[in-house]
């Protein structure tokens, strides 16, 4: 049951009340937005929340027990914080959202509605509507390890300790062709063919400075790198945008064990069956079936 401060149950009470909503938007790297839908800006906590977004509630939902809940809001991209360029560049992935009932003649008297994160955000003819998941959709994500044959650390992370900015595993290029957004050609990395598929790309200039993506295929040919992105790049990417570009490694024991050299920290379990082992028949005199080791 949510308790409702006094002041605030005794002004919503009354017959007619200044209230309106407010939302906090709190990215993964720290910076926090303020919105609101009522006509004037209003501080608290701190935190200006700007009236000239134009924010407002396009649909809440809420639901008992597991089940995951949530809502959505819409309003313009403007300069008071939401611009394109960011959400394309995955800045508000993921980010928090606090919702806020406020009397905005008085804001001492508000209350917290509720805590969300930011899930897709659909934009068209500069607004953008973003879906506001509730708190119970962290059920629904993987948490601790799992039981599977493929490593569980992401490469270069504190549990792989694998480090990427060694000369061994990451390297610096130039864009020497594009076709803008999800093909690349550089020159002079120095990694064998198929070295960087799985690995990243983070963009050290131009205009996705900062946005890393995940590399689909590396091609070495004749002294020129070939790079296939997984994602298309949030701006255009042009002849003469500079690089970093990490080893790819696809959490297999072998990989890890040839490439890295690294199977005292491997995360996985790699002599783990799989489904076709368990539901095949076996076969008289088939070898492997004794009872004896299948890895010697």
């Amino acid at each position: 049951m949510r308790n409702i401060p006094t002041n605030l149950a005794a002004h919503m009470a009354d017959g007619a009340t200044t209230l309106c909503h407010c939302w906090k938007l709190i990215r993964r790297d720290g910076r926090s937005f303020g919105f609101t839908d009522h006509d004037r800006d209003i501080t608290f906590g701190g935190t200006i929340f700007a009236a000239r977004s134009g924010l407002e509630a396009a649909e809440a939902t809420a639901e008992l027990g597991f089940v995951v809940g949530g809502g959505e809001v819409a309003g313009a991209l403007m300069s008071a914080g939401l611009t394109e360029d960011d959400i394309s560049s995955g800045f508000y992935d993921d980010a928090s959202v606090e919702t806020w009932l406020v009397n905005w003649a008085n804001v001492a008297e508000r209350l917290l509605l509720d805590i969300g994160t930011i899930g897709e955000i659909r934009r068209s003819d500069g607004s953008f509507v973003a879906e506001v998941r509730g708190i119970m959709h962290r059920y629904d994500e993987e948490r601790g390890r799992l039981f599977r044959a493929t490593c569980s650390a992401d490469l270069g992370d504190a549990k792989c300790g694998i480090d990427l900015t060694s000369s061994a595993y990451s390297d610096t290029g130039t864009v020497t062709r594009t076709d803008g957004f999800l093909g690349i050609v550089a020159s002079g990395i120095g990694f064998s063919d198929g070295w960087c598929t799985g690995g990243k790309i983070t963009w050290t200039s131009g205009s996705n400075v900062g946005v890393s993506v995940e590399i689909k295929v590396h091609r070495a040919i004749s002294g020129t790198d070939e790079f296939d992105l997984w994602q298309r790049a949030p701006q255009e990417i042009r002849v003469g945008d500079a690089f970093r570009v990490t080893a790819g490694c696809d959490k297999t024991h072998g990989m890890c064990r040839k490439r890295f050299r690294n199977v005292a920290n491997f995360r996985g379990f790699p002599h783990m069956p799989g489904n076709d082992f368990i539901i095949r028949m076996p076969q008289q005199g088939e070898p492997g079936l004794d009872g004896g080791s299948f890895f010697k």
